[in-house]
Formats: structure tokens, sequence, C-alpha cells
């Protein structure tokens, strides 16, 4: 926390805060055996009404139960693979199904579930039991997440 010297109050800086986002599930017990499945990945903390907390590559997130899962017709949270064609085929043989998107100039247009750059860049989206839209993503040669060090 910072004081705010024109003002004198105490402000909160978010830039070092991790963020945490919420996945919403209809079916909670359904949605941690499909993440468990699926990805792998199983709770790291039981957060009771609030949901299960999982860590995936530093970062964690939260599905809780609601009415509300699946409404979202947008991307809610994703992955960056270094292979997404590997990546595509893994998630495939786990029954994990992959959204075809022909947006044309309003987004992404995808063959065979995966949509290309021309800077060699890749991306997939699939949803989860829950219907929420997730992505994997591979990034163009050279680009690189900040701080990661290959």
């Amino acid at each position: 926390m910072a004081v705010n010297a024109r003002y004198g109050d105490t402000t909160m800086d978010f830039s070092d805060t991790p963020m945490t986002p919420s996945l919403p599930a209809h079916d909670i017990s359904r949605a941690m055996r499909w993440y468990e499945e699926k990805l792998g990945l199983t709770p790291v903390l039981d957060l009771g009404p609030g949901g299960q907390m999982y860590r995936a590559g530093g970062a964690s997130f939260i599905i809780y139960q609601t009415a509300f899962a699946g409404t979202a017709k947008h991307t809610l949270g994703g992955w960056t693979v270094p292979d997404i064609d590997a990546a595509v085929a893994d998630l495939r043989s786990k029954g994990v199904t992959f959204l075809d998107l022909a947006m044309g100039d309003e987004g992404p247009t995808t063959e065979n579930g995966v949509a290309r750059d021309p800077n060699g860049g890749a991306a997939a989206w699939f949803t989860d039991s829950e219907d929420n839209i997730l992505v994997i993503t591979e990034l163009p040669p050279g680009m690189a997440l900040p701080g990661d060090v290959t």
C-alpha cells in the first residue's frame, strides 16, 4: 500500500497483486472431474462455498458454482503452449472438442480447430464441461511472455 501524498489517503497498488480469474460451473463436481481428466489439474485449495482454487503455470484460478455458468460467449481463460498441434492432439485424445470459428473481420477463422496468424502464432478454442470458452495459444517464433527465460 502507498500513501497518496496529494490526498493523504492510503491507496492500493495492484501492479504487484496477483489477479485470480474465476470460472463459473453449473455443477462443480462435474467441472472438477473435467479439469482433472482433460487437463490434469486438481484443486490446491477448497474454498468451501467459494469454490475450488487451482494452480497452473504459477497462476491461480477459481472454479465456483453458479447458475450463470456457460453464458459468456467470449474466452474466459487460456494457456500458452509450446506446440499447439501436439496440445490439440493430446486434448482431442481425451475427448476435448475444439470450436470451428469463421468470424471473418470480426475475429479468428479456424481450420481443423486451429487459427494461425501470418507471424507463426496459433490459437485453438474449446469449451469445458460447463460451456466456458477456453483457449490454448502458441506464440509466434521469437515472442515470449514477460518473465519467460527460454
